[in-house]
């Protein structure tokens, strides 16, 4: 099989691409770190250094494939609407552009649960649920805008689906996990109204078996949207411990009201944009509101119709991120 893998330097796109060459695929990425590059070069992937914003790039780079994996996106809970615009719009189209002249058979588009986020606790969350009038930042909104140019495509007769996989960790994880550690060796963690809210995690394995399992999809599965997470929720109050005790590193916390987490993230944020370079803050708004209210998936529609099961546990997946973060390659 010709699969090509859009952000194959990244995570999802990174790990993605290695089972695909193991399963002995013929495998094109598109990234933008040269050196994860090479090593894919290395090991017979065709490696293309660019950006989703260059468009005949990335266009040219569809020709041949039988199936486009586009995991590639700007993920960042901060940055310019441009930006975030630019490349998780843009280079969707451009992507787009490229199955519709090369005539790329099937299409996964990965999204994000953050499409879902309110500020409010929402437990279970359906695919078909509504999706709140504003999103909670430039990310989410401009990664919902690249599900409709897909879902456009998809009623103009392109074969895709799209998976919404939520907060994905593991070995190699450079921001869920990692976001956690720094600010244990800094500040502290802050725990929000004791850390009592509930979360979905997914297991970076898990959410590339839920992409390989996108090519056996039944035709019921093709134009539709499907959460993916491990399918047991847990509380930070429980994930933070067991994470610090596996890493075998102290853990220093903060206690904090969701009120006060709150406001400090607005003032931080208004400072964030008055000093050159609007580099991120300690913390957002939005960082305050995932750590604090509670949002879980249902992921039965992936269960039922993918054939989707987590096969690695939350607390087998913390265990092999610590494993890996105490030896580092």
């Amino acid at each position: 099989m010709k699969a090509l893998v859009t952000g194959g330097t990244g995570f999802l796109g990174g790990r993605l691409a290695e089972r695909l060459l193991d399963a002995g695929s013929e495998v094109t990425i598109i990234g933008r770190n040269a050196a994860i590059g090479a090593k894919f070069a290395a090991k017979g992937a065709r490696f293309i250094e660019a950006d989703l914003r260059e468009e005949q790039t990335i266009v040219n780079a569809c020709l041949g494939q039988e199936v486009v994996f586009h995991c590639g996106a700007l993920s960042s809970p901060w940055g310019t609407y441009r930006d975030f615009y630019e490349t998780n719009v843009g280079g969707t189209r451009h992507i787009l552009k490229g199955c519709w002249v090369h005539k790329v058979q099937r299409l996964v588009h990965v999204s994000t649960p953050s499409v879902y986020f309110n500020f409010t606790v929402r437990l279970n969350i359906a695919e078909a649920d509504p999706l709140p009038k504003r999103f909670a930042n430039a990310y989410s909104a401009t990664k919902r805008l690249a599900e409709l140019e897909v879902l456009q495509a998809i009623s103009a007769g392109l074969q895709a689906l799209i998976i919404r996989p939520r907060a994905i960790f593991g070995p190699g994880d450079s921001s869920i996990l990692p976001r956690i550690i720094r600010a244990n060796s800094s500040r502290g963690v802050p725990i929000i109204d004791g850390g009592q809210a509930w979360m979905d995690l997914t297991y970076i394995d898990n959410a590339v078996d839920a992409l390989l399992l996108c090519l056996q999809a039944p035709d019921l599965a093709w134009g539709r949207i499907f959460n993916i997470s491990n399918g047991k929720p847990v509380q930070l109050s429980t994930l933070i411990p067991r994470l610090f005790a596996m890493l075998d590193v102290p853990l220093r916390t903060k206690t904090v009201s969701y009120r006060a987490a709150y406001g400090l993230a607005i003032m931080l944020e208004l400072a964030a944009h008055l000093r050159p370079g609007n580099r991120e803050p300690l913390l957002t708004r939005y960082s305050v509101g995932i750590l604090g209210k509670s949002q879980t998936l249902d992921i039965s529609a992936a269960r039922q119709i993918l054939g989707y099961t987590p096969q690695v546990s939350v607390d087998e997946g913390l265990l092999a991120f610590a494993e890996a973060w105490r030896t580092p390659i």
